[in-house]
């Protein structure tokens, strides 16, 4: 295919990247794959070395295919078969199980920029992202302290966020990796407003065409006028009538302890979360292996598992696959976007 040709006919096509190959990314996705077959509404194509899928298999018990690819020119799909984007980087090598290695690293690093790149050309309709284990891509020379950031720099995209999508219903952060201290620090009304204007943009994106969106509360009890602390005098509340102001459908700050509760009930279609362990626990709990994470403000669809390589049982087979299964059929129903998600962020 060109550059300028668009994805192939038939079902939308998804990227999907194992993360660390000798990490339980080969084996989830592989699990994935096969069990999902040519039954979703897209396809999925591997880019990976294929001796890395087919060790994967193999621990598995899989009886499948792998079938190397060295274009985007797909074939017809076939039962049985795993199609594979050849990455030509390990080729035969087998790397130990579970071990920090600068040559996997580099792997994982290379499969990342393959996806993206297919996805740019619009080879493929997104992409799904296995875990990366971050000590391996240092080692292997990467500067970006994650997928979110190595993703921002090869779009050209110098801001993103990230949405969980768990049973329907969305989560976003108004901060992210940083202490819980640094996140209060960095809490005031501008950030406030420029957080909920980014969610609301990504329900439209993503399907709400009137979102209606809560911000969560800081402090317990929503900080009870002030007796609990002011974050959601001096800078939530003002930054959630900014918004207001303009029309959007948005409330808050709504104490924590029942604003993930009323998303559940269907009152909002989104929660604005504080800092990462307020979102992160109220997802996981609730469904752990069915939360996945979607990078808003790319101009590609990207999907992705929210757990690490899990180093310790890699190799055994034993690995569930539920969260990779939740992002894989997620970007297969996201896919559908990927015009709107396109025309919204640049691409």
């Amino acid at each position: 295919m060109s550059e300028t040709t668009g994805p192939p006919s038939g079902r939308p096509a998804l990227a999907v990247t194992v993360g660390d190959p000798v990490g339980i990314g080969p084996e989830i996705t592989v699990r994935t794959l096969a069990e999902v077959g040519t039954s979703a509404s897209a396809r999925g194509v591997v880019v990976a070395d294929p001796a890395v899928l087919r060790r994967a298999a193999g621990v598995c018990g899989l009886d499948v295919r792998i079938r190397a690819l060295d274009s985007w020119d797909l074939p017809e799909e076939a039962d049985g078969v795993i199609d594979c984007f050849d990455l030509g980087e390990l080729g035969e090598t087998e790397l130990p199980w579970g071990a920090v290695d600068k040559r996997a690293g580099a792997a994982a690093v290379r499969a990342i920029e393959v996806a993206t790149r297919a996805a740019m050309d619009r080879h493929v309709d997104g992409i799904v992202t296995g875990p990366i284990n971050k000590e391996a891509i240092w080692a292997a020379g990467s500067e970006h302290l994650g997928h979110t950031e190595m993703l921002g720099a090869l779009t050209g995209v110098t801001r993103q966020n990230t949405m969980f999508v768990v049973r329907g219903k969305k989560i976003f952060f108004a901060t992210r990796h940083v202490s819980l201290r640094t996140a209060l620090d960095q809490t005031n009304a501008d950030q406030q407003a420029a957080a909920i204007r980014e969610a609301l943009t990504a329900l439209r994106v993503f399907g709400h065409d009137e979102p209606r969106l809560a911000v969560a509360a800081i402090n317990p009890h929503g900080g009870e006028n002030g007796a609990f602390g002011t974050e959601e005098i001096d800078h939530l509340l003002p930054g959630v009538e900014r918004v207001r102001d303009s029309g959007a459908d948005v409330v808050g700050p709504v104490p924590a302890d029942s604003v993930f509760h009323q998303l559940l009930q269907d009152r909002y279609d989104g929660v604005l979360s504080q800092y990462h362990d307020q979102g992160h626990i109220a997802a996981k709990t609730f469904d752990f292996d069915g939360t996945i994470s979607v990078t808003v403000g790319l101009p590609i669809l990207r999907t992705s598992v929210d757990h690490g390589t899990a180093f310790d049982i890699a190799g055994t087979g034993v690995a569930d696959p539920g969260t990779m299964r939740s992002a894989f059929l997620h970007g297969c129903e996201f896919s559908h976007f990927a015009d709107r998600i396109r025309a919204e962020y640049g691409a």
